[in-house]
């Protein structure tokens, strides 16, 4: 413009004619443009980055020749395209998240169906059975089948939590600060392995979640403040802890009377292997966040007395007593009573190698030996199709093996799955060479079992899987008691009795495919997890609110059986939420799960 102006000016007319004029007329354009150029890169001395911008225009001006006045006659340079705001956040390293890679629309989508299936039970509950702790959902009234404590609420508290589902969260938050230690105080006998799994570790986690001591600040929720889930669960811990002090021996008593402190063993004298020892990630966890050492130093008590007891190749019977501190019995199996002592051998290691010096090693070692005894005398495979699946030997090592599978025992392929990576995904765990050879042994079987596992739903006419599966084995088969599917691969390898037809709508198969999605990353389980969920949906769904078991999966339409389970909330339907969503929710290396699905961070 200046240029322009000059020519045009009386300027031109006086000095265009003389040799001095246009040589003023040149140097006054050389000047301006050399000002310019040098003031454009003094922008970017200030900042490091900018001075590598600056940096990089000076080599343009020497490689270039003509400096800025040659990139009037370049092309403009081909720009990087433009990133969606998804692709933005993966490209962002502080953000990092693998997981958005894998979040098509339709596990959004199919993540919310889950989140509308919990608010649906939640509603029945919420309007039939509010304070009891189980829903009848076809009666449309409350039971109390565990203690009176309201299980049913402080079980689904942190499924609501985690889904975001805000209104639940007040309603069951409010509930437990204006009812619960009173139940506490005033109720008789409950169960101290449901108990604790259930109430005291739904209280635990809800007060990890909502905000606690060691909380998560990026969640935080309506209802009562963090403070009330930890006093409220001290209440009822100290009154648990009558069944540890009450006994002879360090195994606790089974049962407890809540509001004079006592406790006593089932009336056949005996506890459960099992529950015996699932009680140490709850009371643990209790201690820390406490400051009071009591709870944990009890519980630790009983994995160090097991620690001590023969056992056939690391597994062990599913009957204790507490009046001998000795096992009872022979029978050996990974289904009802035997099925979370190998489950928490893992967990409570994970939970405490960081905070108490190596000193629970011996539960690795413990939980090592016990695998290796599952692979060498409980792993076998159906004809004719050769399905894995884990049996029984009723009558110890020296006894018959027996072709039954629990459904409670596909906990197991998580376990294992967890077991050989510590949490982290078999990719990672890989690259970093952090795998044995009998980590991947683990990681083999439990991918087989999950298959199993899935098979024993698929096999049947509602696509739900039975309480209890028999399994085709040379020597063994009971022809006519197949699941109903006949286009199943597998219907003449999966045998289903009819006593053992039922459906409680439990977790054990989902959370599996859960963490072995997690862990390796393959989305068929996430496939398998959408076809139970739609089963569980097609048929078990009540539509005055709630879901109900079922009498017998292998007839359609099938018989329901009026009850839900304070676990389809607190279990079932979190492991489908969590199956579909984002792997940087709860992270399997930084949360343990309790057997109730109620997480707790790793200290």
């Amino acid at each position: 413009m200046i240029t322009q102006a000059l020519l045009n000016s009386s300027i031109k007319r006086d000095c265009v004619s003389c040799s001095t004029g246009k040589v003023l007329v040149l140097l006054m354009i050389g000047g301006l443009a050399y000002l310019m150029l040098m003031h454009t890169n003094s922008v970017y001395t200030s900042d490091g980055v900018k001075n590598g911008i600056a940096r990089n225009e000076e080599r343009g001006l020497i490689e270039g020749g003509a400096g800025k006045f040659g990139r009037f006659w370049r092309r403009p340079p081909r720009l990087p395209p433009r990133l969606s705001p998804d692709e933005n956040l993966i490209n962002d390293s502080s953000r990092f998240n693998p997981e958005n890679l894998h979040r098509e629309p339709k596990w959004v989508t199919r993540q919310q169906n889950v989140k509308q299936a919990f608010i649906h039970a939640w509603s029945g509950y919420k309007h039939h059975a509010m304070g009891y702790d189980e829903l009848m959902p076809l009666s449309q009234r409350g039971v109390n089948g565990l203690g009176g404590l309201g299980a049913t609420v402080v079980d689904a508290l942190d499924t609501a939590m985690i889904m975001g589902a805000d209104e639940i969260v007040l309603q069951a938050g409010t509930w437990i600060e204006k009812h619960l230690s009173e139940r506490i105080n005033e109720k008789g006998q409950v169960n101290l392995f449901e108990t604790t799994i259930r109430v005291l570790g739904g209280l635990l986690s809800a007060y990890h979640l909502s905000g606690g001591e060691q909380g998560m600040d990026n969640m935080k929720f309506k209802g009562p403040k963090p403070i009330v889930y930890l006093e409220t669960a001290k209440n009822l811990a100290d009154r648990l802890l009558s069944a540890f002090t009450s006994s002879p021996t360090s195994i606790p008593f089974s049962d407890v009377i809540l509001h004079d402190y006592s406790a006593h063993p089932a009336p056949d004298g005996l506890s459960s292997t099992s529950e015996v020892s699932t009680l140490q990630l709850e009371f643990n966890y209790l201690s820390t966040i406490s400051g009071d050492p009591k709870y944990g130093t009890e519980a630790m008590k009983v994995l160090e007395h097991l620690r001590t007891l023969p056992k056939v190749e690391g597994l062990v019977p599913i009957y204790i007593s507490p009046h001998s501190g000795e096992f009872s019995g022979e029978n050996i199996r990974l289904g009802s009573r035997g099925d979370s002592y190998y489950e928490y051998l893992i967990k409570v290691w994970l939970q405490q190698r960081a905070s108490r010096d190596g000193t629970v090693k011996y539960l690795y070692e413990m939980y090592e030996e016990a695998m290796k005894g599952v692979r060498h005398l409980l792993v076998r495979k159906s004809i004719p199709k050769g399905l894995v699946f884990v049996g029984e030997l009723p009558s110890g090592s020296e006894g018959a093996f027996n072709p039954k599978m629990d459904h409670l025992v596909c906990f197991l392929p998580g376990t294992l799955a967890l077991g050989a990576t510590k949490g982290i995904s078999k990719k990672e765990a890989m690259e970093e060479n952090l795998l044995t050879f009998e980590d991947l042994e683990n990681l083999k079987l439990a991918e087989d079992l999950a298959k199993t596992c899935f098979e024993m739903y698929s096999v049947t006419s509602t696509g739900l899987a039975p309480e209890i599966a028999y399994f085709h084995v040379e020597g063994f088969s009971d022809g006519g008691h197949d699941g109903g599917n006949k286009s199943s691969e597998y219907v003449n390898d999966i045998i289903i009795k009819p006593a053992d037809r039922h459906n409680l709508l439990r977790p054990e198969t989902v959370e599996s495919l859960f963490v072995l999605y997690r862990i390796t990353e393959d989305p068929k389980y996430r496939d398998w997890g959408w076809q139970i969920f739609e089963a569980f949906e097609k048929y078990t769904r009540v539509d005055s609110g709630g879901y109900s078991s079922l009498d017998d999966v292998t007839v359609l339409p099938p018989q329901r059986r009026d009850k839900m389970e304070t676990f389809f909330l607190g279990e079932t339907l979190k492991y489908l939420y969590l199956l579909f969503g984002d792997n940087n929710v709860i992270p399997l290396d930084k949360f343990v799960f309790n057997t109730e699905a109620h997480p707790f961070p790793i200290n």
